[in-house]
């Protein structure tokens, strides 16, 4: 259980079952849990931070680069490789296909 709970939640649970005379792991648990559940209840929800001047460090950057003047990649050297036919006095190999 120290593995899943967290050590503040363990320690109020271990005190509870105390108290309460319950000495077995399962009324540990269930105090464990109750801190925790008492934790969130209380915990304040975090306001939404505002994203209005948010600033990217990327577009000054890639302003500052000349532009790309390379051709797009091609694939026609390949496809010429795989349109090459094998010669017709080739003997056929048994089992291929004509």
């Amino acid at each position: 259980m120290g593995r899943h709970v967290p050590h503040e939640h363990l320690v109020a649970g271990l005190a509870s079952a105390l108290r309460a005379g319950a000495l077995t792991a399962d009324a540990v648990a269930l105090e464990a849990r109750k801190a925790a559940e008492a934790d969130e209840v209380a915990a304040p929800v975090p306001a939404e931070p505002d994203r209005t001047n948010v600033t990217s460090l990327t577009e000054p950057r890639l302003a500052q680069l000349p532009p790309d003047t390379r051709p797009l990649p091609s694939a026609a050297a390949y496809d010429q490789l795989l349109r090459a036919r094998q010669p017709a006095d080739r003997p056929a190999i048994q089992g291929e296909m004509p």
